[in-house]
């Protein structure tokens, strides 16, 4: 059973610099829906934090004294909690941002956004759903993927229909469910079910994860 999505979304956030987390701070704190309910400056603080608060979604800095936001992010998407993580990065931060998504990350932030696309990043993360499309992710995992020498090793795909493969294939070119239903001439809801039988099948966290699996698996660079 699929858990509800929360009245008021419960935030942790991480970065190493109080200023950073006192600007976020603000902005989350003005909007409703959502509450900031604890704050740390390590990686390391983090994953305790996360245990112990159980945040909806955590914003995540990468470069950090000791534990950095990378390994923090690992620890907190394969503990027992359903917390989302989101990676705090800046454009320069590009080598990190494609090993983030890989350790359970569901999409990531710039520093210098627009404040009500930080907050609807927030909310599109809480609710289940990775933050690909519109914006910087697409782009970068893309970029990521049209590096020979950061591409991972080839991964295998098994257990899942032609169907289901197609599908894949769309969703790791950053379509949407819309999107995948006009492409495939099937309607949305066809086109959402197909995504939560890939989503199981392959034991992904959202829909970042699965852009991940299409990009390792070979099927993007084969497809479109």
């Amino acid at each position: 059973m699929t858990a509800p999505v929360p009245t008021t979304v419960r935030v942790v956030l991480v970065d190493d610099q109080p200023l950073v987390r006192a600007a976020l701070r603000m902005v989350i704190t003005d909007a409703p829906d959502l509450e900031v309910v604890a704050e740390a400056g390590t990686g390391a603080e983090a994953v305790g934090l996360a245990g112990s608060v159980h945040p909806d979604v955590v914003v995540m800095d990468i470069r950090m004294p000791g534990m950095d936001g990378i390994e923090a992010t690992r620890l907190i998407t394969s503990g027992s909690g359903n917390a989302h993580v989101i990676v705090l990065t800046t454009f320069d931060d590009d080598d990190y941002v494609y090993g983030a998504l890989r350790a359970g990350a569901s999409g990531f932030l710039v520093k210098d956004m627009a404040l009500d696309d930080i907050l609807a990043a927030i909310r599109v993360v809480a609710a289940g759903d990775g933050l690909i499309a519109p914006g910087v992710t697409r782009r970068l995992i893309k970029e990521f993927a049209d590096r020979p020498a950061s591409s991972p090793p080839r991964r295998e795909v098994a257990g899942i229909t032609d169907r289901e493969r197609e599908v894949l294939t769309l969703v790791g070119s950053g379509l949407s469910n819309s999107e995948i239903a006009a492409e495939l001439c099937i309607s949305v809801a066809t086109a959402k079910t197909y995504v939560t039988r890939l989503l199981s099948k392959l034991d992904a966290r959202d829909r970042v994860q699965l852009v991940i699996i299409a990009y390792e698996s070979g099927l993007v660079a084969t497809a479109r």
